[in-house]
């Protein structure tokens, strides 16, 4: 099996990112500290070093900081985006003009813990159940205006996306049930108005609506707040019903997908997969995520 690729940014969202970033720090009259205490001549060197072992997440985006405030200055990144660090480790070596350096550093390493905690958090959930098929996802539960960068950190730390928004695929929810009058009407009624392109998925909260769900045929059955004796049934009647469908030799390739979801905890999430399930969603990968203590200190200055 080919080994995935490891995710990337676009060039274009990290300066956006990170330009808003900086405006945002530096006001009205820029960073009067800096500006008052070091003279334009100086120059300075700095070195990057996480305190405690994780995995780093946002190089690019620190990059960015430093080389929008002052272009001359050099960021030079000694490990790369997604790599298991100790503590100790040296991540970057920035070198350039004083003034530039210590402006941009918040923003920078502000990116950089926040992502790298994120993926951090990410693996551990990830190593949980490495022993198992089922893969953890994150939720649309991010923070306005960077649930691209998270997500991206997300996939650094072993885990996989959920939906990017409301507009790349179906997840149908208790509320939608409700209203729209049923869950197999609900799943045929997303499938004539979406087409073949995309995925829909649909979330019940026991058996029975898993089993209605399952005349429908969606891509997805999202089994919420189930305990890992309940779906380890789930995925017996998932797997009854695609063979008496398509048969056994075709199950694996035909069968609906099943995600668990609710009470997911960093002690909870290897018994669920170890139930049989294919995804395990929570949001605790993004909300819940400490940031991993990353400092900069001029070794250099002149």
């Amino acid at each position: 099996m080919t080994a995935a690729l490891r995710p990337e940014l676009p060039a274009l969202m990290i300066e956006d990112q990170v330009r808003a970033a900086l405006t945002e720090d530096l006001g009205r009259a820029g960073d009067i500290t800096t500006l008052s205490t070091i003279g334009p001549e100086l120059s300075a060197t700095a070195g990057m070093n996480v305190r405690e072992a994780g995995v780093v997440a946002g190089l690019d985006l620190a990059r960015a900081a430093f080389r929008l405030v002052d272009p001359s200055i050099r960021f030079e990144a000694l490990v790369a985006d997604g790599d298991r660090v100790a503590p100790g480790t040296a991540i970057a070596r920035i070198t350039g003009r004083a003034r530039g350096l210590l402006s941009a550093e918040r923003v920078g390493l502000n990116f950089l813990m926040h992502l790298s905690g994120i993926a951090t958090y990410t693996a551990k959930f990830a190593d949980e159940i490495a022993h198992t098929p089922a893969k953890v996802c994150c939720t649309r539960k991010t923070i306005p205006g960077l649930r691209a960068l998270e997500k991206y950190a997300v996939r650094l730390g072993g885990g996989s996306n959920h939906r990017y928004g409301l507009d790349d695929a179906v997840l149908i929810k208790d509320n939608h049930i409700a209203v729209s009058g049923g869950v197999a009407s609900a799943v045929h009624a997303a499938r004539a108005y979406c087409g073949h392109l995309v995925k829909i998925e649909i979330e019940v909260d026991g058996l029975d609506q898993m089993r209605e769900a399952l005349t429908a045929q969606p891509d997805v059955i999202l089994l919420d707040n189930m305990g890992p004796e309940l779906l380890r049934e789930a995925v017996a009647v998932n797997r009854a019903h695609w063979q008496l469908s398509v048969g056994a030799y075709a199950v694996d390739a035909r069968r609906t997908r099943l995600e668990a979801s609710g009470n997911v905890k960093i002690d909870t999430v290897r018994a669920i997969a170890e139930s049989g399930v294919d995804y395990i969603s929570t949001s605790k990968i993004t909300m819940a995520a400490p940031t991993l203590d990353i400092g900069l200190d001029v070794v250099i200055g002149r």
